[in-house]
């Protein structure tokens, strides 16, 4: 059985799966992935084909993040369940604190954020985002998830929603931070700027917390 298994839900992601599968060649080299489970929500474009180029194991069903994810999960044979998107990427060196976690019998845990931005709105918005997770256990999915697999079960799992399937999550596992970064990209922030996206990040969280449908948040997420 691998001792780890990493899961990534995709959704026509051919341009970002190469850069995510080789940051996790370090992880096959050092005996500690055992499989890499790709959850495609059916892509038109060159997904597929790269992420079985890269030795991934491809699932396939309808796009929805949450159920993606769960999906993952259930192929996936490991120990240990690393849940990442495709657009985030685990810097070099990442393996050592992830294998220390491991052997020490830890409980969930989420990577330290970074953007592949620089400048003082980047380095705020990840700031924060580990402040979050440090005092309240927090995470949300670019962070990527470290869970073991009697945990993942005992939580339910990723509940099959197109949005907030990882705060619902992570409110329940409560992750602490891994002394190991995770760079992700920054362009819907630049797109819509830092200010904007965070602040209607923080907006669609309150409504989810006031009890909004999953579903509703997501049709008003698209919208831009």
């Amino acid at each position: 059985m691998p001792r780890l298994s990493v899961v990534i839900p995709t959704l026509n992601a051919g341009a970002l799966l190469d850069r995510t599968l080789s940051a996790l060649s370090e992880g096959v080299e050092a005996g500690l992935v055992g499989e890499i489970v790709v959850s495609d929500g059916g892509s038109s474009d060159d997904t597929l084909l790269r992420a079985r180029k890269g030795g991934a194991r491809v699932v396939s069903g309808a796009a929805s993040r949450g159920g993606q994810l769960r999906r993952g999960a259930e192929a996936a044979s490991g120990d240990w369940l690393l849940f990442l998107h495709a657009d985030s990427v685990p810097l070099r060196g990442w393996t050592g604190p992830v294998i220390r976690h491991l052997d020490g019998g830890g409980g969930a845990a989420a990577f330290r954020l970074c953007f592949d931005a620089k400048g003082p709105a980047a380095a705020f918005v990840a700031g924060w985002a580990n402040l979050r997770t440090r005092l309240f256990g927090l995470a949300w999915g670019d962070q990527g998830l470290l869970v073991s697999r009697s945990d993942y079960d005992a939580s339910g799992g990723y509940p099959d929603q197109p949005l907030m399937e990882d705060v619902a999550l992570s409110l329940r596992l409560r992750p602490v931070l891994l002394r190991a970064q995770v760079v992700t990209s920054a362009a819907r922030y630049q797109a819509e700027g830092w200010l904007r996206r965070g602040a209607r990040n923080f907006w669609l969280l309150a409504r989810y917390a006031a009890g909004a449908r999953p579903e509703t948040l997501a049709r008003d997420y698209r919208r831009r």
